[in-house]
């Protein structure tokens, strides 16, 4: 039975923040300033950053060590979807924008990003120490783009820095301790540990790992910890500095050593203090998932499936990618990943797919071992390997070009109707006619209609316009015309010049 929770258990939680913006505008820098000189451990300059999420400390206004979480994102167009998690999983965001730039679309993307997930954010304006800068511009491109700062019009709460230099960052953390109370981040370190997945991975040494960030009480070593169906006990646990930890609570960054299965990034995690609670658990999450995926779409089973093998250096990557093919659309064909991982291309990955049609097998910034690379030369399989994701995407879009199935289609280019008929041989006809719309062109193939049937087809061999030989003849105009046919034309009938094309 759960305890009850009282109010001594409730206790203030260290925000956690999420910095985005435009991938140029300074971010990595900005994290990178404040990891090494208000890093937990005092320990400035050369400090090893473990996973992409780390502790600081901030003196508040009246001297106490306050400690803030940051969580590094990728800025990549096509991370938006850990993007998305980190504003989710983060209390508070920092949206970051060039004093020499200004506003741009992926600023806005991501601002969009902060709007949805409803944490409050702060705006800090960088690289103010750069020769071109424009405060008061930037100013007024943030107000044209509806973000509103305070004392320009608006309420949102914004710090001039340099990321470079330092300028602005003690009163940025200031303004994040500030906000931090005025919100009243609060957890209970008496419950058992839930929290998101920030990263994961495969190391070839150690297995599968993860990075999680605790959101609310507290994991120790002995306790199971879940990611949907996918387990992992407590025994290797590290904080963001890679050192072993046997305790973290919430709003800290940690890595877990040894999970059966790779974990979804963004997804929640529990904690368990008994395993087979634990695995109870994952069960029940792996039957309902069962049940969502029996419940197909029917727009998989109309169009032709081209099956796609997947393999990615992080987790991150693989969710980037997945993300880009889903906007690679095309009415007849579908690309549909049917396996997945982080690590090298494998020979059991080449297994997969041999005999399915179609196949693609797609690395990213991984290699493929010599097993595989010999299965698949043997089973006519080629193997893509990439280290830059638009470039795989734009392959990929040239594949479902040549890969989906073609439909033909006949288009109808000019109608003549039959006024006349002359000589006719066993296989040639001459006939005269008036073209009626459009145009007939020599060497059109054409389709003999009666009465709006169709009775035959043939092939203009021979026009004449004025007894004087033609290439085409337009609209309106009469003509003398030598059809390949074994259908005979008689007057009255109406001959359709056509084109047969794949789309």
């Amino acid at each position: 039975m759960k305890n009850v929770i009282t109010e001594n258990q409730i206790t203030e939680r260290p925000p956690i923040i999420v910095v985005m913006g435009h991938i140029d505008h300074g971010k990595s820098t900005l994290l990178d300033y404040i990891r090494k000189s208000n890093v937990v451990d005092g320990e400035a300059g050369g400090i090893t950053q473990a996973i992409s999420a780390y502790e600081v400390i901030h003196k508040d206004e009246h001297g106490k060590d306050k400690r803030i979480t940051f969580l590094d994102t990728p800025g990549h167009e096509a991370f938006s979807k850990m993007r998305e998690r980190g504003a989710k999983i983060a209390d508070i965001a920092i949206l970051i924008v060039s004093a020499e730039d200004g506003v741009k679309p992926q600023t806005i993307e991501a601002w969009k990003t902060i709007l949805e997930s409803k944490i409050p954010y702060i705006v800090a304006i960088n690289k103010i120490d750069k020769p071109g800068a424009n405060l008061e511009k930037t100013k007024t491109d943030l107000a044209e783009n509806e973000i509103y700062l305070e004392n320009y019009g608006g309420t949102v709460p914004f710090v001039p820095i340099s990321s470079k230099t330092g300028e602005g960052i003690d009163e940025l953390l200031s303004l994040i301790n500030v906000l931090a109370e005025m919100e009243n981040f609060t957890a209970n370190a008496e419950e058992n540990a839930t929290g998101y997945v920030i990263e994961a991975n495969l190391d070839s040494k150690r297995g599968i790992e993860a990075s999680l960030i605790i959101k609310n009480g507290t994991l120790k070593k002995g306790m199971t910890v879940v990611v949907g169906n996918s387990i992992c006990s407590t025994r290797i646990m590290e904080n963001f500095q890679g050192k072993m930890i046997a305790i973290a609570t919430f709003s800290s960054p940690i890595r877990l050593v040894g999970f059966d299965k790779m974990p979804e990034i963004g997804e929640e995690f529990k904690s368990f203090l008994k395993k087979d609670e634990a695995l109870k658990y994952a069960e029940n999450y792996k039957n309902n998932a069962d049940v969502n995926s029996n419940n197909k779409s029917k727009e998989e089973t109309n169009k032709q499936i081209i099956p796609i093998v997947l393999k990615a250096d992080v987790q991150g990557s693989i969710e980037a990618i997945e993300k880009e093919i889903g906007k690679i659309n095309c009415e007849s064909a579908l690309f549909k990943i049917v396996s997945r991982g982080v690590g090298p291309i494998s020979e059991t990955d080449i297994k997969k797919i041999i005999g399915a049609e179609q196949a693609i097998v797609m690395g990213f910034n991984v290699k493929s071992d010599a097993n595989a690379m010999d299965l698949a030369e043997r089973n006519n399989i080629k193997i893509s390997l990439f280290d830059i994701i638009y470039k795989m995407t734009d392959w990929l879009t040239l594949e479902m070009e040549e890969r989906r199935p073609k439909v033909e289609t006949t288009e109808i280019n000019g109608k003549a109707k039959i006024i006349k008929a002359f000589s006719r041989t066993k296989e040639r006809q001459i006939v005269g006619g008036k073209v009626i719309e459009g145009t007939i062109n020599l060497m059109a193939n054409v389709k003999i209609m009666r009465r709006d049937f169709e009775i035959g087809r043939g092939k203009i061999v021979n026009l004449e316009k004025g007894k004087t030989k033609t290439s085409n003849v337009e609209e309106g105009t009469e003509f003398g015309t030598m059809i390949e046919s074994k259908i005979e034309i008689a007057p009255g009938d109406t001959i359709e010049a056509f084109s047969i094309t794949q789309k």
